[in-house]
């Protein structure tokens, strides 16, 4: 095939070609992360090596601490970095809440509704989704947070559950916490608390479908970055 034959979605690379050109020419998708992450840090490369050091793409997208950020890239760069990350995890919160009135009828379904409000977290947090008779999500948030706990533990207690669940006027709920470590596994505490959960449920009239432990799919031996108590036959 002749150069001029070439169809319109074949996009020639030119060797010399910088990053910066290649973006204004072909768009972001045609970067690779190293050259992202080269214009994220305007082109300093001790600044690009750092964001490469804490994991490139996914910790720009995960810290939080503006203050952590300004004390590594200084007061001008860390907002920066700041804000580029809060703008990614909009984007992913808003893909996820077009899933707000969708019937919960799967595990995974709950994941990916909820996965975006573990990423990146180095704490657990625990979250309540109530659910009206036909298992659909009564609340306009992808969830609701119930308790924030330590790198360990979560401090969940079924009376703020069934606190946040009554108050939707719920007749299920879901529960969810996050492993910041990414291997959804339950501990002891995990089970325990959940048994706790079901039983409390059915004192307050709402049935508790199941407790989802939300990981990261690269952290899980099993690879679906997740545990449903449900699924394992646990509720």
């Amino acid at each position: 095939m002749k150069k001029g034959n070439l169809p319109r979605s074949v996009s020639i690379v030119r060797e010399d070609e910088g990053a910066a050109a290649r973006l204004a020419r072909l768009g972001p998708r045609a970067l690779l992360d190293a050259e992202l992450v080269d214009i994220i840090a305007d082109g300093l490369a001790t600044r690009a090596a750092m964001i490469d050091e804490r994991g490139g793409l996914a910790w720009v997208s995960s810290e939080v601490d503006p203050l952590a950020l300004s004390a590594v890239f200084g007061p001008a760069f860390g907002p920066r970095i700041l804000c580029i990350a809060e703008a990614m995890r909009r984007t992913r919160e808003r893909e996820a809440g077009k899933m707000v009135a969708e019937k919960m009828d799967a595990p995974q379904k709950v994941f990916q509704r909820l996965s975006p409000l573990a990423e990146g977290l180095a704490v657990e947090k625990c979250w309540v989704l109530p659910l009206n008779r036909r298992n659909r999500p009564l609340c306009s948030a992808l969830a609701v947070e119930v308790t924030s706990g330590t790198a360990t533990s979560s401090l969940l207690h079924p009376r703020e559950v069934y606190r946040i669940a009554l108050r939707f006027g719920a007749a299920a709920v879901i529960i969810a916490h996050n492993h910041p470590s990414g291997d959804p596994e339950p501990s002891h505490a995990d089970r325990a608390v959940t048994r706790q959960l079901v039983e409390a449920g059915k004192v307050c009239g709402v049935e508790c479908l199941d407790h989802i432990v939300l990981g990261r799919v690269e952290a899980d031996p099993k690879g679906t970055g997740f545990y449903s108590f449900g699924a394992n036959g646990l509720i």
